[in-house]
């Protein structure tokens, strides 16, 4: 990287098209394939929330004062926990992974605005144990 900008300063850089050969087109990512699968090890659950922020988004379903309902996950850090997976570990809501575990972030209710999941926690009760599908 250092010598593409020196040679990009210098006016030296040479640029070389990609061949077509090998590329293929991405499909849109649908809404089924956003959903985070709790049993997929910490860091893949981790980065399938960072891969997808802020779209699609990483969803799961967590119970709300209105129900359940589908949450939409923004942001998340990976920690050294475990236990079954989906399930709430404690009350900065660090959920269990196949291997490991992430603690939620950032998220946003359906219709809400984003949020830092302890603003989120002032106003929903989401108890140790409680299952995420």
């Amino acid at each position: 990287m250092i010598r593409a900008l020196d040679a990009l300063e210098h006016g030296s850089l040479e640029f070389k098209t990609q061949p077509d050969i090998g590329v293929i087109y991405a499909a849109k990512i649908d809404k089924s394939e956003a959903r985070v699968d709790w049993s997929r090890p910490a860091l893949e659950v981790h980065n399938k929330i960072r891969g997808l922020s802020p779209f699609p988004s990483a969803w799961a379903e967590m119970p709300t004062d209105n129900g359940s309902g589908r949450v939409k996950l923004l942001g998340s850090t990976r920690v050294d926990a475990g236990g079954i997976p989906g399930t709430v570990l404690d009350a900065s809501l660090t959920v269990a992974c196949g291997e490991g575990a992430v603690r939620i972030t950032e998220l946003q209710r359906s219709g809400g605005k984003a949020m830092a999941a302890s603003a989120f926690l002032r106003g929903q009760d989401i108890p140790i144990g409680t299952r995420l599908a």
